[in-house]
């Protein structure tokens, strides 16, 4: 399977992000990928509620959805949006951080929330609160396709490896981790982390990442780490895009998840114990 991460320094003008991301998805499809991959919040990098209010959209209504739903219809090609922050019907109007897996027809195989939020200080001049503006999704998703079944994921998700593992063991081959991952936490762990996920579990990880500053209009600018990782499931890194935007294509050889199970079959090793006390 030929998969594609493109990797985005989207800005909070969804429009604007919409016209780079189907440049670059146009670009994977035409380089032979089948399932093409975009980073987390592929339509609007933002810390600002109000500007969040002003440009976000409902599911039924996200620009950015329709077009990428057209554009896999058209190049007949799956593809896995990292997330969208998309407005819901929540009393206390957060949003939905929600990932999307577009089949070749065109139609949404799958959505999935983000579990974890990122509540964190990671240094005295940055923090996020990311549950004050989204409300956390509650359920693991699982999409099967004819080439392999996907284990649908969010960045801070990557913290918590009983998600992934519960994921392999239901029959997942590849664990989609779309991010926007912190400049200092992703320098400490990104890559670390994204090879143990593929270590434990016997899964090809492919992990689509935001990049450089983001321009806002308003608000203050954020940074990502960039260096969208795929990752074999013996725990190779295949390729690392480094911090610039654009298309990094790889080749899955999915005959290494059997073998690699098979040398260190974990996922069956589970025994009960008591928790500690």
């Amino acid at each position: 399977m030929r998969a594609a991460l493109v990797q985005l320094t989207a800005s909070d003008d969804p429009a604007a992000n919409l016209t780079v991301t189907r440049d670059f998805v146009a670009a994977a499809a035409a380089q032979g990928a089948t399932l093409i991959c975009t980073p987390e919040v592929t339509n609007c990098v933002s810390q600002d509620r109000a500007r969040q209010r002003e440009v976000l959209q409902s599911e039924a209504d996200d620009p950015t959805l329709a077009a990428l739903r057209d554009d896999a219809a058209r190049l007949g090609v799956r593809i896995a949006i990292g997330s969208l922050a998309v407005k819901t019907d929540d009393a206390d109007g957060r949003f939905a951080n929600r990932s999307y897996l577009i089949g070749p027809d065109g139609a949404i195989a799958a959505r999935y929330d983000k579990i974890h939020m990122f509540d964190v200080t990671v240094s005295d001049t940055e923090s996020y609160r990311e549950s004050a503006g989204y409300r956390p999704g509650g359920r693991a998703v699982l999409a099967r396709t004819p080439d392999a079944a996907l284990g649908l994921t969010v960045c801070y998700d990557l913290r918590f490896p009983h998600l992934y593992r519960d994921l392999a063991q239901a029959g997942a081959a590849v664990l989609l981790v779309p991010s926007a991952f912190s400049p200092v936490t992703g320098a400490a762990h990104w890559e670390t982390l994204l090879r143990a996920r593929a270590i434990e579990t016997g899964c090809f990880v492919l992990a689509a990442a935001q990049t450089g500053t983001h321009l806002t209009t308003s608000g203050k600018a954020r940074q990502t780490w960039g260096h969208s990782v795929a990752v074999a499931p013996w725990g190779e890194v295949l390729a690392d895009a480094g911090t610039v935007p654009g298309v990094t294509v790889v080749d899955l050889d999915l005959t290494l998840v059997a073998q690699s199970r098979g040398r260190v079959p974990s996922l069956t090793h589970d025994r009960p114990y008591e928790s500690p006390r």
